[in-house]
Parts: C-alpha cells; structure tokens; sequence
C-alpha cells in the first residue's frame, strides 16, 4: 500500500496552536473531556450496563448469564433458562451493554405477535432503550433497534429488505419454533446477516436431540458438525456415556440454563393443591354412555368425549353433534346421539361449581386455564351469573385486543379464563393464583402456564389449583403427573431429561396410546402405573448420583 505524506497537516498544526481560541475554549474542553469519561468504559471485564441502570434490581443468576455471553460466548448463544426466570431481562442487559460499548448500533428482536409491545414497554421502561415496532408501511433501515413479529418479517416485501440489512445483534423470543429446519422461518432467521445472535427458549429440546442440533446451527453453523454426523453419534437419544458428556460439553459452550431451584426466584414458594371433584348422578350416567361409544367408534373418539365431558357439557355436546353429522348414514349413531341427549339434560357442571368457591373464598385475581373455547365461554357466562367479573384470553384474538384483555384483567376483573394462548409469554405477575381447570397431558405446557405467575418480578407466593374429577379419565393423569412423578413440586427440567434418556419424544402421546390401546379403565391403570413407576426410578437414580 502507498504511503502518502500529509504536508498540510503540519502547517495547519502550527497555525491553530499559534491560535489556540480557534481550536476551542477551555469551557469546551473541559465539557468534552467529562463526556469522554461518562461514556468511557473502564474495563473490558464486568458488566458496564450494571452503573447505567440503578433503578433495576437484577438477580445474581442473570448477570452472570450476561456476562458468559458477552465475554465468554462472544455474544452468540441459546438463553435456555426455565420458564420465569427471566430471559429477556438477560437479553436486555447483553443488548445494553453492547450498545454502551458501542458495539452495537443495528438490532431486529423477532418475537410472537403478542408479545412485541411488551418487548418494547421493557426495553424502554427498564433499560432506557428506544425500540420501534413497524406498523402497515415499516421502514426498516430507519430504526436502531426494530421489534417485530415473526409472521411480518418474513413477508414480501419485508423479507428481502430485511435480509439486505447488516445487522448488529438478533434476538429470537421463543425460538424452539424455529426446530425445524425445513420451515420458512427457520431459513429466515438463518439467513439474517448478523454478528451476534441470542435465541431464547425454556424448551430447547422439545422432541428430539436433533432440536439443539438445528438452534446451534443458527448461532454457529458446523459447530455441531453435520446433521447425519451427529444423528449417526448422538442418536435419538445421548448415547453412550462419554458421548453424552462430551455433547453437553460442546452445547454448554452456546447455551445458558439456569434451573428454578438454583435461583434466588424459590424465595416466593409454589403451593400446589389437586381439588378432587365427584360429577353429579347425572354426569356420572353420561360419562358412562362413553364406554358404549369406544366399543363402535375410533378410540380417538372415545379419548376426545372424554376430556371435553370433564371440562363442560358444552364443549362436549358440540363435538358429538359434529361427530354425528360428519359420520355415513350407514354407521350407527345411536349411541352419540343418547350421549347428546344425556349432555343436554346436565346440570351445571360440577368443576364450575367448585371454582365458583373456591374464586369466592377471597377478592384476589385468578388465572383460569381450560383446554376448549366453549368452556371459556361458559364459564365466562356462569361467573357473571355469581357476581364475579372476568375477561377471555385466547389465540384467536389480535394483539391489540389480547393487551386490551390484559389491562382490563389487571385494572377490572377478576378472573382471566384463558386458552393455551396464555400459556407463553405473557406476564402476570399481579396475580399470585392459578386454576387449572382443565389439566394439560403435555408438562411442558404445564410449566408454561404456571411461568405466568411464578417468575422474576413475582412478590407474592403462588397458589396452584389442579381440578380432577374422580372416577374419569383426569383421575388417571392427575394420578400419574401429580402423585407418582411430583411433576407440580418439581421444576419441569428434571422430566425432560427423564423422557429423552427413556427415548420418549412426547409424554401426551404416550399416554394418549395406552388410553387408546387399553380395553378397560384398569388395563389403562395398570400401563401408566408401569410408565410412572419407570419414570420415578430413573428420578430416584438421578436424585442418588447428583
């Protein structure tokens, strides 16, 4: 390269010191040198962001989480903490100090619809960061730091402009929906122009070890090696022993996961209660017209009926009405049609009853979780019956209305009765008590929900309701998940290393197979009995050896 010699440099030197009031005032200087020293940092160790930010209290586990990403993972990693612990509160102070630091400047945050105004709200209120959320005609280039849904990012004509924009740190909020590596937007996020990349999820392995396989490839492309490499050597599950360690080895290198038991979060207790409920006569006799349905009709039916005619009369008599109008002429109906007609007899239903007491027992706020749209709606209607005011949450509605549902939950109501919608993202931390009206199969969906309300930022003790009915097909679940695994004391981190080392990709399909392939109500006791026994003796074996 061609060295030139700047020959007016020296002379225009020497002018403006023969000159100095050219130069600046001493007034000038002293002020610019103060601004140098405000803005300076100090040290390359530590966390700068910490001084600018008094007004937060943050936990011990969550600025050592910011520090490993910054110094020791170079600001590429999986924040993996369990639900509540506060993953965007860590990702926020990565950004913060980044941007301190002045190393970075452009940020895309890519987050559910629902959940891209509290991106913002966050980011402005705790750690004095002016975010945009693009509306109807986004301008990308315009903005530092841009929040957007998913879904709006990777349309025409958004997708290609993104694409061309050299980012300086992505955020993906929960990016265990990015497991696939055939979707569109798991090629999106992959395709980002970025230096340094965060993916947050409670679940990074869902189903399959192949899931963190496709996250890392995210952050580091080839740091796992290739797909049928690592299928070849890790399998379905860990493998051999020296194998398992050497990979957690290797992902402890992009991946951060702190566990509730190991935080500062167990100073406010989770005291969980199982409400047992006796159905009426004549709920009873309804039920009991089931066991002529599984008899002529697929099991998946019988498993269907089931669960709706414990959460209400309405959930359940609208689907046996669908089922009947979409059967052939030939198929003999009978048997769904005297099910509809015991339904349509019903008393109110006897959870109903039972929340109803237990939501007037006190005037504090309850979160409801049922699993079906028809029993949101009749509860909704039944509490306004007793006095009691509520508000629906399901995924149905647009974000400004599910934050409208918020607010007026917060400031007016009651009772939130919310579908799985409510189960991800959304803080709730005003509310210190939760009914779960209808129980979930799934246990990771089970720690999501509860995550609403037992998370940083919660001052209260939680209270967790589980209903069950005696007798159904709840009795055999709420055996299994409660009594013989302790699933709702125990954080849902244990289970999921439970199910991968007995290689099962998914606990509600495992139980939805033996209830399937079960001739009886005690054949279908008698092979969970056999599934929880396994489960709790691989729990004791880890208990003895940790």
């Amino acid at each position: 390269m061609e060295i030139r010699i700047d020959e007016k440099f020296g002379k225009e030197l020497s002018e403006k010191l023969a000159n100095q009031e050219e130069i600046c005032s001493w007034k000038q200087f002293q002020l610019t040198y103060q601004a140098a020293q405000a803005t300076a940092v100090p040290s390359f160790e530590g966390l700068t962001a910490l001084g600018h930010l008094p007004h937060m209290d943050f936990l011990p586990h969550q600025t050592e989480a910011a520090e490993e990403i910054v110094h020791r993972m170079h600001g590429r990693a999986i924040l993996a903490d369990e639900v509540g612990l506060g993953k965007t509160i860590e990702a926020g102070l990565v950004l913060k100090e980044y941007m301190i630091r002045g190393m970075v400047n452009k940020v895309l945050i890519l987050s559910p619809a629902s959940l891209v105004n509290q991106w913002v709200q966050e980011l402005h209120e705790k750690f004095l960061i002016q975010a945009y959320s693009p509306r109807k005609k986004p301008t990308w280039q315009d903005y530092s730091v841009t929040v957007t849904s998913m879904d709006l990012a990777k349309r025409d004509p958004h997708y290609s402009e993104i694409l061309s924009i050299p980012y300086d740190l992505i955020i993906i909020d929960e990016a265990h929906k990015l497991k696939n590596p055939d979707t569109k937007n798991f090629q999106f996020v992959k395709s980002l122009q970025k230096k340094y990349c965060l993916l947050l999820t409670a679940t990074p392995i869902q189903n399959r070890i192949t899931d963190i396989f496709n996250l890392v490839s995210i952050l580091k492309p080839g740091y796992l090696g290739d797909l049928t490499t690592f299928k070849k050597k890790y399998g379905k599950k860990l493998g051999k022993e020296e194998g398992q360690e050497h990979l957690k080895e290797l992902v402890g290198n992009v991946m951060i996961r702190n566990r509730r038991q190991d935080t500062g979060l167990s100073d406010t207790k989770r005291n969980v209660k199982t409400v047992w409920i006796d159905f009426s006569e004549k709920e009873k006799e309804a039920y009991d017209e089931l066991e002529g349905i599984k008899a002529l009709h697929p099991s998946f039916t019988y498993l269907t009926l089931a669960k709706e005619l414990c959460s209400s009369r309405e959930a359940c008599f609208l689907s046996a009405k669908g089922m009947i109008e979409k059967l052939d002429q030939e198929r003999d109906t009978s048997q769904l049609e005297r099910l509809v007609e015991a339904v349509e007899n019903l008393p109110q239903h006897a959870k109903a009853l039972k929340l109803v007491e237990i939501i007037q027992q006190t005037d504090e706020k309850f979160i409801v979780f049922t699993e079906y749209r028809a029993s949101q709606y009749y509860l909704q209607w039944f509490l306004q019956q007793h006095g009691i005011t509520s508000v629906p949450f399901r995924g149905g509605f647009k974000k400004g209305k599910k934050d409208w549902m918020k607010q007026l939950f917060r400031d007016h109501a009651q009772v939130l009765i919310a579908t799985e919608a409510a189960g991800e993202g959304i803080n709730l931390q005003f509310c210190s008590n939760m009914i779960n009206y209808d129980l979930p199969w799934n246990p990771m969906r089970l720690e999501q929900r509860i995550g609403r309300i037992h998370r940083f930022g919660q001052s209260k003790d939680v209270h967790i309701y589980n209903f069950a009915i005696r007798g159904t097909i709840e009795e055999h679940i709420m055996t299994m998940l409660y009594d013989k695994i302790g699933l709702f004391q125990n954080a849902i981190g244990e289970l999921d290393h439970i199910l991968e080392e007995l290689e099962i990709n998914d606990l509600e399909k495992e139980v939805k197979g033996i209830m399937e392939e079960s001739s009886s109500h005690g054949e279908a006791k008698i092979k969970l009995d056999n599934l929880t026994s396994v489960i709790s003796h691989r729990q004791e074996a880890r208990r003895s050896t940790s």
